[in-house]
C-alpha cells in the first residue's frame, strides 16, 4: 500500500459522518430552546427582576457567544473541532447549573454569559465541520440543497421540542428546567467524545521525518515538478496543507519539531491577517450582522409585544413552535428556490422579507386589539423573520467557503457570528429605551420596529455588491 493510499484512508477515517453532525445541532437545540427563551419571563415574573437588568443579562448572553465566535472559531483551529466541541457542552452545563441556582442578577449574569460562551466554543467547530463535509459534497457534483439547510433544518426540530420541553418543566419550575438542559449537554458530551473521531494524531519517533501532506502528496503523485509550487501556495494563504484542524499533532504534521510549531504559529496568524485584510469579507460581515440583530428579537422585541397584549407563556412556547414548523417544512423547498434565485438576490429577499415583518409591527402596535387579533402582531413578526431567515442563512453561510478560498474556516465563520454578537449587543442597548415605550399601544410604540425596518435597507442593498469574486 502506497504513502499516498494510507494518507487517504487516515483522512477518510477522521472525517465524522454528516448524520452525526446533523445530530449535534438538534440536540444542541433541545436543549438551549428548553431553557433560554424562558429567561426573560422568569427574570421579570418569578424573581421581579427590572427590565433593565433583564437586558443586560439578554444581551451578555448574546454577546458571550456570538461576541466570541471569533475567538470560538480560533480555539477551532487551533485546538481541533472534537475538543472544541466537547469544552462547550462543559461549559454550558456549568452555565446552566448556575441558572439552576439562581435566584439574583448576579447569577443569572453569570449563569448567561456561561451558556453564552458554551456556544461561542461549540458552533464554530461544528460549522467548520459542517462546512468540510459541504466542501466534499461539492466536489461530487451534488445537486442536492447544500448541508447547511440541512443543518438549519434539523436545528428548528430541535427548535420546537426545546420550548415544549421547557413550557413542560417551567409547569414544575425553572429549576427543573434549567437542570434538564444540563443533562442534555452532559449527554451529547458523551457521545461527542465517544462518536467524534479523534483530529489530531501523535506520530511515533520512528515517523518523524517530515511528511507530505495530504493535498501536495496527491499533487506530487500527479505531477511531480508542481509540488514546490502548490506548497508554496498553500504556505502564503495560511492552510498549511491542511485541511483545518491544524496538522496531524496540532503544529504542521511533520513531528512537533519547534520550527514546525513556530510554522504552524505563523500559518494560523498569517489566516487571521488575511481575513482581516479582506476589506470585503469584513464589510459582508458587517452588514450581514443585521441578520442577527433582526433574528434576536425573537427573545427581545416578541416578549415585548406579546406583554402588551397580555400573552402567558405557553403563547410564547406556542409561537416559537410555529416558527419551528415553518422552517422544517419550509428550509427545503425555500432552499431550492433560492439556488435557482442566485446569492444576491436570495440575500436581498430575505432582509426584505425581515424588513415588512417590522414594517408590520410598526403599524400594528399602535392599534389596540382584542381576542384573537391580539395574536395578529406576534404572528406576523415570527413569521417574516423566519421566512427572511431561510432565505438569508443557508446562502450566506457556504459563500465564507468562498471568501476563505482554502485557509481555515473557523475564524472565517467566527467574525461572523462576532459581528452579529456586537451588533446584537449595541442593537439591544438602543432597543432597550424604545421598547419601554412600546408597551401600551400608540405611536411611541412604533419606533423601535421602525428602526429595526429601516435598518434591514442596508443589507438587502449592500450584500449582493459584496459577494466573493471567483478565482
Amino acid at each position: 500500500m502506497t504513502t499516498l493510499e494510507t494518507t487517504g484512508r487516515t483522512a477518510t477515517a477522521l472525517r465524522p459522518a454528516s448524520g452525526l453532525l446533523l445530530a449535534s445541532q438538534l440536540v444542541f437545540n433541545i436543549g438551549f430552546y428548553a431553557v433560554v427563551p424562558f429567561l426573560a419571563l422568569v427574570m421579570t415574573r418569578d424573581f421581579g427582576l427590572a427590565a433593565t437588568a433583564v437586558g443586560i443579562v439578554l444581551g451578555a448572553r448574546v454577546f458571550s457567544q456570538q461576541g466570541l465566535f471569533l475567538v470560538g472559531g480560533i480555539i477551532t483551529d487551533r485546538w481541533g473541532a472534537r475538543r472544541a466541541m466537547l469544552a462547550g457542552c462543559l461549559v454550558r452545563v456549568s452555565g446552566y447549573l448556575t441558572l439552576a441556582m439562581a435566584g439574583s442578577f448576579p447569577l443569572f449574569l453569570l449563569g448567561a454569559v456561561l451558556t453564552g460562551m458554551g456556544g461561542a466554543l461549540f458552533s464554530p467547530a461544528l460549522e467548520s465541520l459542517v462546512g468540510k463535509a459541504e466542501e466534499r459534497r461539492r466536489s461530487t457534483g451534488g445537486k442536492a440543497p447544500a448541508l447547511f439547510a440541512l443543518l438549519a433544518i434539523c436545528g428548528e426540530i430541535g427548535a420546537v421540542a426545546g420550548p415544549l420541553l421547557g413550557a413542560l418543566l417551567l409547569g414544575v419550575s425553572f429549576t427543573w428546567a434549567a437542570l434538564a438542559g444540563a443533562v442534555v449537554f452532559t449527554v451529547m458530551a458523551g457521545v461527542l467524545w465517544h462518536s467524534l473521531p479523534a483530529e489530531e494524531l501523535r506520530q511515533s519517533p520512528a515517523m518523524q521525518k517530515p511528511a507530505t501532506p495530504l493535498r501536495p502528496a496527491a499533487r506530487q503523485a500527479a505531477a511531480p515538478q508542481s509540488t514546490e509550487r502548490a506548497e508554496r501556495a498553500e504556505k502564503a494563504d495560511g492552510s498549511d496543507g491542511s485541511d483545518g484542524s491544524g496538522g496531524f499533532d496540532g503544529t504542521e504534521g511533520s513531528g512537533g519539531s519547534g520550527g514546525s510549531q513556530r510554522s504552524g504559529r505563523t500559518g494560523r496568524t498569517e489566516g487571521t491577517a488575511a481575513m482581516l485584510r479582506d476589506r470585503r469579507f469584513v464589510a459582508f460581515a458587517a452588514l450581514y450582522s443585521v441578520n442577527l440583530l433582526a433574528y434576536n428579537q425573537l427573545y427581545f422585541g416578541l416578549p415585548v409585544e406579546l406583554a402588551r397584549t397580555g400573552a402567558g407563556p405557553e403563547v410564547l412556547a406556542g409561537l416559537f413552535a410555529v416558527a419551528s414548523l415553518l422552517t422544517v417544512a419550509l428550509q427545503w423547498p425555500i432552499s431550492r428556490l433560492t439556488a435557482r434565485m442566485g446569492a444576491g438576490r436570495a440575500l436581498t429577499a430575505g432582509f426584505i422579507l425581515k424588513g415588512l415583518a417590522f414594517g408590520s409591527m410598526a403599524v400594528l402596535a399602535q392599534v389596540p386589539a382584542a381576542g384573537t387579533m391580539q395574536l395578529l402582531p406576534p404572528l406576523l413578526l415570527v413569521v417574516g423573520l423566519c421566512l427572511g431567515h431561510m432565505c438569508i442563512g443557508p446562502v450566506a453561510m457556504p459563500l465564507v467557503l468562498d471568501f476563505a478560498r482554502g485557509r481555515r474556516t473557523g475564524i472565517y465563520y467566527g467574525l461572523l457570528a462576532s459581528m452579529g454578537g456586537c451588533a446584537v449587543l449595541l442593537g439591544n442597548i438602543v432597543l432597550g429605551p424604545l421598547y419601554s415605550g412600546a408597551s401600551q399601544p400608540g405611536p411611541d410604540a412604533a419606533w423601535p420596529w421602525v428602526l429595526l425596518a429601516a435598518l434591514t435597507v442596508l443589507p438587502a442593498v449592500g450584500l449582493p455588491r459584496l459577494l466573493p469574486t471567483k478565482t
